[in-house]
């Protein structure tokens, strides 16, 4: 980020700060706005002496020997930074309850991660009626009940310095755990990826230096505090940059710009579709009338962040660190359009083969960017070297895995990222989607994430989600949910010429199938839930088009390449004669995977 006139000057508040109870401690008696929320403003102050009152009575009620997980079912509000600085200081930590969690499996959450106190607000306790939680009633915080005040009375006006490491645990160190991250959840139960006091204030630090956080700089937290971006990205730098956070209850594309002009806001981070939300937005004369300078995030795509610097004037920076802190990836003023860029000093992370684990030879481009050796180039993302992953609570056999070994301990004690990148000859990485958005198609292997990055071209689009659905004779098809722009409609002959007109579409990328919707389906991090579409594949309640091939479907005709593919509706007689095809193959049982 760059100073763009600013004049707070650099913070150095943060500077060598160790532990996140640190960067706690080094906001008191500093009187500047700390955290905005619609008409309330908290300055650093209060944030810190609020922070200490939680701290001195979570020493109150909590065992004083191990670390004690305090759950916070909150929206973005005020109190959830406060309960996060409090747990820092107490040395306790926080787990995030993700509140579109329902019944069992909001419960489950609560359970997994031994929460000792759950704190929540009145809006939020319809989804714990009648729920079995394992723990009293009595230990259940309702932030916004008069009651919650009562219990803080006799703490005010203690300092976080008389609480760090309230009830004997000690001051915080750099392993004391602070954070209980859930994973998305979307391929089985959500997990509990571990964050140290040591490694957030790190990242915050890393991500303040990095973008030039000053302190008068507002960073803007749209995304939800219980997923690690907002925390990791967003909070952190600002607490060690020493700069404010402007707080928005749930994401909205409408109130974006309204509340980045209220806050003055000059740095915001993204995660999923959220960037494509905020350019669904009717444009305006005044786009561009803000003091946003940045934004950090990951999957807005380059299309995407092109047309969003276009048009607000921002530049995006798509970042790449795997949530669980086992690899990270580093931009630099040289790192090319597409790509995430390169390792950091000292980092050993190769693409690697995930059934061998043998490095992959670097990617080949044409002068228009179509990757030419795919097949040879895609791979798994590995650390081979240290990393900074923490583990899985109560999750041996998950924490296991993403360290696990190969062929023959080939990569045993590597960390495994899980996502399918390929290496450019000068040595900067892009992302080709996740494992499991892997495509096999007619023997040659996909990314679903390099086919949507091509697709999201397509004027009529305003998002596009790529995967696969099985082919009935062997391999995968390519299908693609398209999310269609306010006022448009499916043309399936305009569709086919983009796809002609596409110089780097392989010949085996064009979607099979295709379904246009009114909005993909998203998890409650604006991710794309793509086992959900993968689920649904060609039997949606949606009509589908599709481009029947020689494989004897109905209609089938041959087609070579692109140019070749004709759209035309996926009607009853056409779903009845390919089911029958999967039927006869014996894969019909994919359908369900």
């Amino acid at each position: 980020m760059a100073a763009n006139g600013t004049s707070g000057g650099t913070s150095r508040a943060g500077d060598g700060a160790a532990t996140v109870a640190e960067l706690v401690l080094a906001q008191w008696n500093d009187h500047r706005p700390g955290v905005l929320c619609g008409d309330r403003t908290l300055t650093h102050h209060e944030l810190a002496a609020g922070a200490a009152a939680r701290a001195a009575l979570l020493g109150e009620l909590l065992p004083p020997a191990a670390t004690p997980h305090v759950g916070v079912l909150l929206d973005n509000v005020p109190e959830y930074a406060l309960w996060l600085s409090a747990a820092a200081l107490a040395g306790a930590a926080v787990a995030g309850i993700n509140p579109t969690r329902r019944g069992p499996e909001l419960a489950r959450d609560i359970a997994h991660t031994d929460c000792a106190l759950l704190i929540t607000e009145r809006a939020h306790l319809p989804l714990l009626a009648g729920l079995q939680l394992p723990l009293p009633p009595d230990r259940v915080f309702v932030v916004d009940d008069p009651a919650f005040r009562d219990l803080l009375t006799p703490y005010e006006g203690v300092r976080p310095a008389e609480v760090t490491g309230t009830g004997r645990r000690g001051t915080p160190t750099p392993a004391t755990r602070m954070l209980l991250c859930f994973t998305s959840g979307s391929t089985g139960a959500p997990k509990a990826a571990l964050c140290s006091q040591g490694r957030l204030a790190a990242a915050g630090r890393s991500l303040a230096g990095y973008f030039g956080v000053r302190r008068d700089d507002v960073h803007y937290l749209c995304m939800p505090m219980f997923h690690g971006n907002a925390v990791i990205a967003g909070w952190a730098p600002a607490l060690a940059g020493g700069a404010a956070v402007a707080l928005r209850r749930r994401f909205s594309a409408s109130a974006f710009l309204p509340d980045v002009r209220r806050h003055g806001a000059t740095y915001f981070t993204y995660v999923g579709r959220a960037v494509q939300y905020l350019l669904a937005t009717p444009p305006g004369p005044d786009d561009r009338d803000h003091r946003l300078r940045a934004g950090f995030g990951t999957e807005a795509g380059s299309v995407d962040a092109a047309r969003f610097a276009e048009r607000f004037g921002v530049r995006l920076t798509e970042g790449y660190g795997s949530s669980e802190g086992g690899a990270a990836l580093q931009r630099s003023p040289d790192t090319p359009p597409g790509a995430i860029g390169r390792p950091a000093p000292g980092d050993d992370l190769a693409v690697v083969d995930p059934e061998t684990g043998v490095e992959l030879p670097p990617a080949r481009l044409d002068p228009a960017g179509r990757l030419l050796n795919g097949e040879q180039a895609i791979g798994e993302l590995v650390n081979r070297g240290r990393s900074s992953f923490e583990g899985y609570w109560r999750n041996p056999e998950a924490t296991a895995a993403r360290t696990r070994g190969r062929a023959a301990g080939r990569g045993a004690g590597w960390y495994w990222t899980g996502d399918l990148f390929f290496r450019d000859a000068e040595g900067f990485f892009h992302f080709a989607g996740r494992t499991d958005d892997r495509l096999r198609v007619d023997s040659e292997n996909l990314a679903a994430a390099m086919i949507e990055n091509i697709l999201a071209r397509y004027a009529p689009a305003a998002g596009v989600a790529v995967y696969a659905v099985p082919d009935p004779i062997a391999g995968d098809q390519v299908m693609a949910a398209l999310a269609l722009r306010e006022g448009a409609a499916f043309d399936p002959d305009d569709f086919a010429a983009f796809l002609a007109a596409q110089p780097d579409l392989g010949t085996k990328m064009a979607p099979r199938f295709v379904r246009p919707v009114a909005a993909l389906p998203v998890t409650a991090t604006n991710k794309v839930h793509r086992v959900a579409l993968r689920r649904a594949g060609f039997r949606c309640p949606e009509p589908v088009w599709w481009s029947p091939r020689g494989d004897g479907a109905a209609g089938g005709a041959e087609s070579q390449g692109a140019a070749g593919w004709r759209y035309r509706p996926f009607g009853a007689g056409d779903r009845a004669a390919l089911l029958a095809l999967y039927r006869d193959h014996e894969r019909e049982h994919l359908l369900d995977r």
